[in-house]
C-alpha cells in the first residue's frame, strides 16, 4: 500500500544549518523538496572529481581482472593522482592506437611500392629531379603525354603503380600519391614499436584494479558529500533563518518532531495538497514485495494519489507467465537455474527478491505444463499415449475463451476498485456501468470469434452500462453538461473496451507459438536421429538449438506481453498512470567499496 505523506518545512538559523543538516542525515527521514536551485563551488568541485573518478572507473572496466582486487586506502590526495593518472595513461593508449591504424593505412598503401627513403626523393627534387607517385590504369598508360619517364613499380589488379619523373610542373590525371613522411620499414618499425607500448599501458592500467575497490569508497563519499550540500544550497532562506521543505511518512511524523525539539529546529507539518509533488512510498507485505524487480527493471511508480497495484499486478503476472512460457520442461530449467544462483551467489546478495520471484514464476510454469500436457513440446507426449489433466487446455476454443474471461475479470477488478474508492459519491455507478460494458466485450468476442450465441441479457449489460456511464461520469445540475461529458466518454471508451478484452487472447497465441516451436524442432531432430549414429548428434543439436531458443525468448514474450497486459490494459481501466517518483530520504549513503 502507498503510505500516506506529511509535508514538512524546518526553520533553521542560518548558523546551525549544516550541523542541523548532519543530526537531519542521520534520521533519515525527510525527502527533500528544493526550494532553490543547488548551486555553489562545493558542488561544482564535487561534479569535477565524480566526472574524474567515474572516466577511471570507466577505463577499469575495460581491463581485464587477472588479480585480485584489493583496497589500497588511498587518501583525498592519493585517489586523485592515481584517476589522473588512469585517464592519462588511456588517453596515451588511445593515440597510440588511432596512429597505429594511421600507420596500417600507410603500410597498406606503400607494400607495394617497396621501402624507400623519403628523404632523398626531398633531395633529388631540390636538385630538380621530381619523382610523382601515381596509380594509373593499364589502359591509359600508352596514352600519357610524351616526355616523362615512367618507371612501373608494380600492378594492383587493373591499376600499376607508376613512378613519374618530370618537371615540377608536371600533373597527370590520375590518382597521384603524396610523399610519405617515413620509409616502409620506419613505419613497421614504428607500428611495432607502438604495440609494444600500448601492452605496456594496458599491463600498467590492470596494475591499478587494486585500487578498485578503494575508488568505488571514495565514489559513493563524494556522492554523499554532494547530496549533502544539494540539500544545503537547495535551502530558502529569510534574513538569518534558512528553511527546508520535504515530506515524511506520517508515521514518522512524531520522530522528526521530537528531534526538533531537542534541536530548537522550529517545525510545521502540513497535509499535502493535490498541487503539491509528493513522493510514493509503498510497504507492503514480503510476498507482495515479489514484484517489485520488475516494476524497477521497468522503472514504474505509481503516483501519490494513484492505487499501488502491486498485489493484483504479481499475482497476474505470474499467471501470464505460466500460460505464456507454459511449459513443464522450461519451467523445471527456470526453477534448477534459480536454485543454482540462489546456491552460488547467495551468500552476496543482498536482496534475494529476484530470486524467490522467479521460483514462483518458474513454479507457474510448471504447474501449467503439467495440466496442459506440455513438457518441451506436446506432441512426443501425445504420441505416447499421455494426456494432460486437463484436456480443455489443449482445445483451441476453450484457450481462447478462457483468455478473454481473464481479461474480462483482470479489467472489472481495475473497476471495481475504482468503485469502492468513490462510493458514496454518484461518480462510482459510472465504473459499475464500465463493468457491464466489459462483461458485454466478453460475451461479444466469444460471439464474433469463436460462434458462440451472444446471450439475450447481452444487449442489457450494454443498455445499462451506456446509461450508467452517461448519466454518472460528471453528474451535475446542468442535464446537457452531464450528458454531454457522458457521451464523449462513452465514444473514447467503448471500442476499446472490446479491444482491450480481445487483447488478452495474446497469452494463447504467445503460448501456443512456444508450443509449436518446440514441436517442430523435436519433429526435426527425431526424424534426424533415424537416419543413423551420425545424424543423431544432428540431432540432439537441433533439440538443444531449438528449445534454446524457446528457453530464451520465453522471458522475453512475458515481459512484452505480460507486462503490457499488467501495465497498460489493466492500469488504464484503473487509472493508474505510473506518474509517480519514489521517497528517497535525505540520508547516508551506505558504502559498498572497501
Amino acid at each position: 500500500m502507498i503510505v500516506a505523506m506529511k509535508k514538512v518545512f524546518l526553520l533553521l538559523r542560518q548558523t546551525q544549518a549544516q550541523a542541523a543538516l548532519e543530526d537531519l542525515r542521520t534520521l533519515g527521514l525527510v525527502h527533500v523538496e528544493h526550494e532553490n536551485i543547488p548551486s555553489g563551488v562545493e558542488l561544482s568541485q564535487i561534479n569535477e572529481e565524480l566526472n574524474l573518478i567515474e572516466q577511471s572507473r570507466s577505463i577499469l572496466s575495460t581491463i581485464s581482472q587477472k588479480q585480485s582486487v584489493k583496497s589500497a586506502a588511498l587518501g583525498q590526495e592519493g585517489w586523485m593522482s592515481v584517476c589522473r593518472h588512469i585517464v592519462d595513461l588511456q588517453k596515451r593508449y588511445d593515440q597510440l592506437r588511432e596512429y597505429s591504424v594511421t600507420l596500417n593505412g600507410w603500410i597498406d598503401l606503400w607494400e607495394d611500392w617497396g621501402d624507400f627513403d623519403p628523404q632523398e626523393v626531398i633531395a633529388l627534387q631540390q636538385k630538380d629531379v621530381h619523382l610523382k607517385f601515381y596509380q594509373i590504369p593499364k589502359n591509359q598508360i600508352k596514352i600519357l603525354p610524351p616526355g616523362l619517364i615512367l618507371k612501373i613499380i608494380s600492378s594492383q589488379d587493373a591499376l600499376l603503380n607508376c613512378l613519374v619523373i618530370g618537371s615540377a610542373n608536371t600533373e597527370l590525371n590520375f590518382k597521384k600519391l603524396e610523399l610519405p613522411k617515413l620509409s616502409l620499414s620506419q613505419m613497421k618499425n614504428r607500428l611495432s614499436e607502438d604495440i609494444k607500448i600500448m601492452q605496456e599501458i594496458k599491463e600498467e592500467l590492470a596494475s591499478h584494479l587494486f585500487y578498485q575497490n578503494d575508488l568505488i569508497a571514495t565514489e559513493e563519499s563524494l556522492l554523499s558529500q554532494k547530496d549533502f550540500y544539494a540539500v544545503l544550497r537547495g535551502m530558502g532562506q529569510s534574513g538569518e533563518i534558512v528553511y527546508l521543505k520535504g515530506y515524511i511518512p506520517v508515521d514518522t511524523e512524531e520522530r522528526l518532531v521530537k528531534q526538533a525539539k531537542q534541536n530548537g529546529w522550529g517545525i510545521l507539518t502540513l497535509q499535502p495538497s493535490e498541487e503539491d509533488s509528493v513522493p510514493t512510498l509503498i510497504r507492503n507485505p514480503v510476498w507482495i514485495k515479489l514484484i517489485q524487480p520488475v516494476l524497477k527493471l521497468l522503472e514504474l511508480v505509481p503516483g501519490y494519489n494513484e492505487l499501488d497495484v502491486s498485489p493484483l499486478f504479481l499475482i497476474f503476472f505470474s499467471l501470464f507467465f505460466g500460460m505464456i512460457i507454459g511449459d513443464a520442461g522450461y519451467g523445471l530449467l527456470y526453477l534448477m537455474l534459480t536454485f543454482i544462483v540462489h546456491k552460488k551467489m547467495g551468500t552476496k546478495i543482498k536482496d534475494k527478491t529476484p530470486i524467490f520471484l522467479f521460483y514462483v514464476l518458474s513454479s507457474c510454469a510448471i504447474i501449467w505444463g503439467v495440466i496442459s500436457g506440455t513438457f518441451f513440446g506436446q506432441g512426443w507426449l501425445a504420441s505416447l499415449g499421455i494426456k494432460p489433466l486437463v484436456p480443455s487446455l489443449n482445445n483451441i476454443n476453450f484457450v481462447q475463451a478462457l483468455c478473454f474471461l481473464i481479461g474480462a475479470v483482470h479489467l472489472t477488478i481495475a473497476h471495481s476498485w475504482r468503485l469502492a474508492l468513490k462510493l458514496p459519491s454518484l461518480v462510482a455507478f459510472a465504473d459499475l456501468g464500465w463493468i457491464s460494458i466489459i462483461w458485454a466485450a466478453f460475451f461479444l468476442a466469444k460471439n464474433l470469434l469463436l460462434g458462440d450465441q451472444f446471450p439475450l441479457f447481452g444487449k442489457w449489460l450494454i443498455y445499462g452500462g451506456i446509461t450508467l456511464v452517461v448519466l454518472f461520469t460528471s453528474p451535475q445540475r446542468n442535464i446537457l453538461k452531464c450528458i454531454g461529458q457522458g457521451l464523449a466518454a462513452i465514444a473514447l471508451g467503448l471500442v476499446n473496451n472490446f479491444t482491450d478484452v480481445v487483447s488478452y487472447v495474446r497469452l494463447f497465441a504467445v503460448g501456443l507459438a512456444g508450443v509449436a516451436i518446440a514441436d517442430a524442432f523435436n519433429v526435426m531432430a527425431f526424424g534426424s536421429a533415424k537416419a543413423g549414429v551420425g545424424a543423431v548428434i544432428g540431432g540432439i543439436l537441433i533439440l538443444i538449438a531449438g528449445h534454446g531458443l524457446n528457453f530464451i525468448l520465453g522471458p522475453m514474450s512475458v515481459l512484452v506481453h505480460g507486462v503490457r497486459l499488467n501495465v497498460l490494459e489493466f492500469c488504464s481501466h484503473a487509472n493508474v498512470s505510473w506518474s509517480g517518483f519514489a521517497y528517497k530520504p535525505f540520508t547516508k549513503i551506505k558504502t559498498k567499496g572497501g
